[in-house]
């Protein structure tokens, strides 16, 4: 039995309205293809895997639909079945990997078979993928048919780079623009796909994905592929997903963040053991709760940030991180998140990152040996909680500077 084919190619779009995250581009095209407005080359820019080859393939597969001109392909004459997400594709939509053919002599062949006209479709249509690979010499013998076409050729130039697309060719087309797909609209897509798969998966778990694909929904659908292939009877949980792709589990990070808040030095240095023994990676660690600590920054000016979406997190963890910040001081929280980006900085290429991360956590613990403005807020916010919740400060909260002036 042959094996099913990967979440992203099973679930690519065949319509504009099927592509999420980019209106600000599908629009506009769906509006010239229905004016029939089209112009004879296209520029698509953007990160990888947010949809451009894909907007390029719709394009061309609404330019030689039979009920021409459409805002979107009708999916039902021979030319958007030949296009199909299925289909056996078409012999007059061609698809040029630049990376691999991007020389003067592919430019030159391209050059002589673009004048012959289309065998069954209206347009004949070349997607250039990897633009940016294409050498200053290929895009030059291209330059006068890019400029002046036959009125059966089009192009579509996908690249994510593209500066590296030489300015007489880049001015000959109609640039759009494609952007990372915002984290909240990734996660209501892989809720529905789950659905559609029939997968549960723990409200927890959908930040981690998101977060691991970075925007990119080809790589934010590889990352949930591989968490269904190994989900068991029980769906995606947190703790399938936190293992798989490395990130520090939560209750990690909250008996951390806790020990900070009391200032048990104690409790903070049996997590780095605790980090080490179950080999985990302290650089991960470290960043992980450098995006903690920033959480906790935000929540501390925006209450109501998990609410709102401002931070990506689950009900149950936004609860847990209003009660958090609730015990750091503002001064406090933005001194650790000082410390922590400075530290991490501090480890790239460092021999010893368990040695770095255990001097970060001393100096988070020790605003006393921090002259510096931000150790003088630190011990006066710790200072005034304590006075909040005793009444009176203890002895050993004093600050132990000198006089601030």
């Amino acid at each position: 039995m042959d094996s099913p084919l990967a979440l992203y190619r099973r679930y690519r779009p065949e319509t504009f309205a099927e592509v999420i995250g980019q209106e600000h581009v599908t629009e506009p095209l769906r509006a010239a293809l229905a004016g029939n407005r089209v112009n004879h080359a296209y520029l698509f820019s953007g990160p990888r895997g947010c949809g451009k080859t894909t907007s390029a393939r719709i394009l061309a597969r609404a330019l030689n639909c039979e009920k021409a001109p459409v805002a979107d392909p009708c999916g039902e004459c021979d030319s958007c079945r030949d296009l199909a997400r299925n289909g056996p594709g078409s012999i007059d939509v061609i698809e040029i990997d630049a990376a691999s053919h991007g020389g003067v002599d592919d430019a030159r062949d391209l050059r002589e078979k673009a004048f012959f006209a289309p065998v069954r479709s209206r347009y004949k249509v070349y997607i250039i993928d990897e633009a940016h690979m294409v050498t200053t010499q290929g895009f030059n013998a291209l330059l006068k048919l890019v400029e002046e076409p036959p009125p059966h050729l089009r192009f579509i130039f996908a690249t994510t780079e593209p500066e590296k697309v030489i300015p007489t060719i880049r001015s000959r087309t109609h640039h759009y623009p494609f952007r990372l797909i915002p984290p909240r609209l990734l996660t209501s897509y892989l809720s529905e796909l789950c659905e559609r798969e029939g997968v549960s998966i723990e409200p927890a778990a959908l930040p981690l994905v998101v977060r691991a694909g970075a925007g990119s929904a080809r790589d934010t659908l590889s990352v949930l592929d591989q968490l269904l292939g190994g989900a068991g009877p029980a769906g995606v949980t947190y703790d399938l997903a936190s293992g798989l792709l490395g990130y520090t589990p939560d209750t990690l990070l909250d008996d951390v963040v806790d020990a900070f808040a009391a200032g048990d030095g104690a409790a903070v240095f049996g997590v780095v053991d605790k980090v080490i023994e179950t080999g985990q990676d302290p650089r991960r660690f470290t960043e992980d709760l450098l995006r903690r600590v920033r959480d906790l920054v935000i929540v501390s000016a925006v209450p109501d940030a998990p609410a709102t979406g401002l931070i990506d997190v689950s009900g149950d963890q936004g609860d847990r991180l209003v009660a958090q910040a609730a015990r750091f001081g503002r001064a406090e929280l933005t001194r650790a998140a000082d410390l922590v980006a400075a530290g991490l900085t501090d480890m790239r290429g460092a021999t010893a990152p368990r040695l770095l991360l255990e001097l970060i956590c001393a100096r988070i613990l020790l605003p006393g040996a921090d002259h510096t403005t931000d150790g003088v807020l630190a011990r006066l916010d710790r200072l005034e909680r304590r006075v909040a919740i005793s009444g009176t400060p203890s002895a050993d909260a004093a600050p132990s500077a000198g006089p601030v002036t």
